[in-house]
C-alpha cells in the first residue's frame, strides 16, 4: 500500500517563517512555536507517522530555503526549533492517545470482570481487543507474593512467553486486584496451562487457578469467579499444587453451600476430639495426612513426621474418641467430609 502524502496543512506558514527569520535573523516566537505544537497534535490524531512528517519538514526547508539568507546556521536553528515544537506536539498527541487507550481497556476490563456492562455492547467492545464472546472462554488466575500491575516487569515477561509461543491466539492478558489474568477460548486449553507454568515461574512459585470455560458473553465473568474461588479455597484448605482448576475442585463449593449443614457434621463427628490432650488440632491434623496420602499409613506418619507406630496410635485414640474407625471404610467417607469441612470453617479456630 502506498504511504499517504503530508497535506501542505501541517507546514502551515513554515516557509514564512524561515523566511523571516532568515531576513531578521530572529528566533521563532512563542505564537509560532506554539502553532507548530498544534500542527504537530493534529497530524498524529490524523495518523501520520512522525519519520515521514519531519522529511517533509526538510523537503520543504530545502524548497523555501531563502536566497539571501545571511546566515545558514541561523536558519538551521530556526529549522531545530521548528521540528522540535512540531515533534513535542506529536508526541504529546500520542502519550494522550495511549492514556486513552489505556484508560478505555481498563474499562473494558472491569466490565468485563464484573458484567457491570450490556451484553451485546460488551460484546462489540470485546471485538476491539481480540475476543469474540459468543464463543465460550476461560479465564486463569495467578497470584503472586506481591501485587502487579499491566506495566510491570513479570505481567511483560509472561505475555512476551506466551506470544512467542502462540502468537496471537484471541488471549486477552491483564491484571485485576494485584493478580495475573489470562482470558483465552475455553477450546484452546494449551494456552491457559502454558500461562499457569509462565506465571507460576515469574511469581517465584505463585499459586495459578483456572476456572471452566463458559459461553457467552457472560462467561468470562462466571470462570474468573470460578478461578477466584478456587484461590480461595486452596488457602483455606491448604492445598499445594501450585495449578489447580475449578473442575477439579467443585465438590468442595457443593460441600460449603450449606454452612449449617456441614457445622453440625464436624461438631457431631469431630466434636469429641475436643476432649483429648492438647486439644483437637493434632488429632485433625492426623486425620488430613491420612485422608491426603491415600489411607497409607506410612506415607502418613512420613508426612507428619512420625513412626508408623505412633500414627497408628493416634488413629486408635480417634476411633476411640469419636466412634468412627478411619480405617474403616464404612466410616471414612463421613469423617473425610467432616474433616474437609473443618478446613472450610476454619474449625477448631473458628467456633461453630
Amino acid at each position: 500500500m502506498a504511504e499517504r502524502e503530508i497535506p501542505e496543512q501541517y507546514l502551515e506558514g513554515y516557509a514564512r517563517i524561515l523566511a523571516e527569520v532568515s531576513a531578521t535573523g530572529r528566533r521563532l516566537t512563542r505564537e509560532e512555536i506554539a502553532s507548530r505544537r498544534a500542527l504537530g497534535e493534529q497530524a498524529a490524531d490524523a495518523g501520520y507517522g512522525l519519520r515521514r512528517l519531519v522529511s517533509a519538514h526538510l523537503a520543504a526547508t530545502r524548497t523555501a530555503w531563502p536566497a539571501a539568507a545571511a546566515s545558514a546556521d541561523g536558519v538551521l536553528a530556526a529549522v531545530q526549533q521548528a521540528v522540535d515544537a512540531f515533534a513535542e506536539g506529536f508526541e504529546r498527541a500520542q502519550r494522550q492517545a495511549v492514556r486513552q487507550e489505556e484508560a478505555a481497556r481498563r474499562e473494558f476490563i472491569d466490565d468485563l470482570l464484573y458484567g457491570r456492562s450490556d451484553l451485546g455492547r460488551l460484546a462489540e467492545r470485546a471485538e476491539r481487543f481480540g475476543l469474540r464472546l459468543a464463543h465460550a472462554h476461560a479465564v486463569a488466575v495467578a497470584q503472586g507474593p506481591v501485587a502487579y500491575d499491566e506495566g510491570d516487569p513479570v505481567p511483560r515477561q509472561v505475555e512476551r512467553a506466551l506470544i512467542s509461543r502462540f502468537g496471537d491466539r484471541s488471549t486477552l492478558l491483564t491484571t485485576k486486584d494485584g493478580r495475573l489474568l489470562c482470558v483465552a477460548p475455553g477450546h484452546q486449553d494449551e494456552v491457559l496451562t502454558h500461562f499457569a507454568k509462565q506465571a507460576h515461574a515469574a511469581t517465584d512459585g505463585g499459586r495459578v487457578a483456572i476456572g471452566r470455560p463458559q459461553p457467552g458473553p457472560g462467561g468470562v465473568v462466571h470462570s474468573y469467579e470460578e478461578a477466584l474461588n478456587t484461590l480461595e479455597l486452596a488457602e483455606r484448605l491448604n492445598l499445594e499444587d501450585p495449578v489447580l482448576r475449578a473442575a477439579d475442585l467443585l465438590v468442595y463449593p457443593v460441600l460449603a453451600r450449606d454452612r449449617q449443614a456441614m457445622a453440625e457434621l464436624v461438631l457431631a463427628t469431630l466434636g469429641p476430639l475436643t476432649t483429648a490432650r492438647g486439644g483437637p488440632q493434632p488429632l485433625l491434623d492426623t486425620l488430613t495426612a491420612y485422608f491426603d496420602s491415600g489411607c497409607v499409613a506410612a506415607e502418613a506418619a512420613r508426612r507428619l513426621t512420625l513412626s508408623v507406630r505412633a500414627l497408628t496410635y493416634r488413629l486408635e485414640r480417634i476411633h476411640k474418641l469419636t466412634g468412627a474407625n478411619p480405617a474403616d471404610p464404612a466410616h471414612r467417607y463421613m469423617l473425610q467430609t467432616a474433616v474437609i469441612g473443618a478446613r472450610l470453617l476454619d474449625w477448631p479456630a473458628q467456633e461453630l
